[in-house]
């Protein structure tokens, strides 16, 4: 007999552009931006860019609020 043992889903996070304050979250994706909801930060094409202002994944950080 095999148990299956279930991971706690992590969190969702979001993530601010440091620019011009653009708020990506991950819950909420970036639909008109071609993320779909649900996509992690890490999953996020590095060559993807801020829909406001332009500027690389660089220059997003962690909102720990």
């Amino acid at each position: 007999m095999t148990t299956t043992t279930l991971e706690a889903p992590t969190e969702f996070k979001s993530w601010i552009c440091l620019i011009c304050g653009w708020i990506y979250n991950e819950a909420e994706g970036a639909p008109n931006d071609g993320l779909a909801p649900g996509t992690r930060w890490a999953d996020v094409p590095a060559d993807w860019r801020c829909p406001e202002c332009d500027v690389s994944k660089e220059d997003f950080a962690l909102s720990e609020f």
